[in-house]
């Protein structure tokens, strides 16, 4: 990957940059494209390096853990941001919201990209998938088989483990269940929910897994890819050991399925190679990026007939929520009010 070289730049607007470059020099040039991303730069250099074999256009990155639509959107028409790389739909309709994005007409996006993987009016592309499950104790928990409804029950009381119920990847979870089930009731499984909490939520999701581990939880709820993380881990092995303490269940398989979300990609609203920027979008979804997403990063692919990694293949099948982004996008609001409204971050009561 022919990657800026990039010094580090301070903090300004929340931004975190690990990386940093003056793209003014090269905003103009051809043969480039310009890439904000929220996803670590080791997860996409494979397929960066694959997209300038192929096509002889150089790539440049910048990555930021926070930040990034605030930026593109304070630098207006002057941004060198051709496309932005992110994960969840949470993010990706915030960056149309957010007025940063534009509308793109592809027909190769359209035919190697499902339509519930991206936006109806062409503005975000998935590129991942990752299904939201439960991570269940193999010591504690015999059942095989788990609806998200399911959380709710006073069997699980003080079991289970999660992060904030305002994280991106639970909010679109709550999404989904508004969507099925109505707010009502929606409310009441938080309710439910939160009742069987074993501690406050907090951490991330393999925190979640590692409460699993220690015996605080014997169940937690988590994205299939923070599976492959841990199985993975040579720097902490000690996760693989938290890894080896659950099974994952995919719930809901035996009805409308588990609830999917994604990774996925815009087109900058300014974008000073445009082309360039639409090629990389389109090269992504291809077959060779698919692949090289399933291999490298274990995450799902969106396009149909790309075989998943064997790690991947090692967890099962399952059957995934068809029901469109679009949807979940709209009832986010709703369902970061709810988590509101049942005080859901407060834990179990005492």
């Amino acid at each position: 990957m022919n990657s800026l070289t990039l010094r580090r730049a301070g903090r300004t607007a929340a931004l975190t940059l690990l990386t940093s470059f003056a793209f003014g020099s090269v905003a103009q040039a051809t043969g480039e494209v310009n890439i904000y991303s929220y996803r670590q730069p080791y997860l996409i250099a494979p397929l960066l390096k694959s997209f300038t074999e192929k096509t002889g256009i150089k790539t440049n990155i910048i990555y930021a853990k926070k930040g990034l639509i605030e930026r593109i959107a304070t630098e207006g028409k002057n941004s060198p941001a051709d496309v932005l790389l992110t994960v969840d739909i949470g993010r990706l309709s915030g960056a149309v919201k957010k007025g940063i994005s534009q509308h793109v007409s592809s027909a190769i996006l359209d035919k190697n990209i499902p339509a519930a993987y991206r936006d109806s009016k062409g503005n975000w592309y998935g590129l991942t998938r990752r299904a939201r499950v439960v991570y269940a104790s193999r010591a504690r928990v015999a059942q095989n088989a788990i609806t998200y409804e399911e959380l709710a029950d006073p069997k699980w009381k003080g079991k289970i483990c999660i992060r904030s119920g305002q994280h991106a990847y639970n909010v679109a979870l709550i999404a989904s269940m508004i969507a099925h089930n109505g707010e009502a009731k929606t409310q009441k499984w938080l309710e439910g929910m939160k009742a069987n909490l074993g501690q406050k939520p907090a951490g991330n999701d393999r925190a979640q897994v590692k409460g699993v581990y220690s015996g605080t939880c014997d169940i937690a709820i988590g994205n299939t890819y923070y599976m492959a993380k841990m199985q993975t881990n040579e720097k902490k092995p000690v996760q693989k050991e938290w890894a080896k303490s659950v099974k994952m269940l995919f719930p809901n398989s035996e009805a409308r399925g588990a609830h999917i979300n994604i990774s996925g990609i815009v087109l900058a609203k300014h974008a000073p190679h445009k082309d360039n920027g639409i090629k990389l979008m389109e090269f992504l979804s291809s077959d060779v990026a698919q692949k090289i997403y399933a291999e490298a990063n274990h995450e799902y692919p969106v396009k149909g007939g790309i075989a998943w990694s064997k790690l991947v293949k090692s967890w099962g099948t399952f059957k995934a929520d068809t029901i469109a982004l679009d949807k979940i996008a709209e009832l986010r609001k709703k369902a970061s009010e709810l988590v509101d409204k049942v005080r859901f971050n407060d834990g179990p009561s005492s």
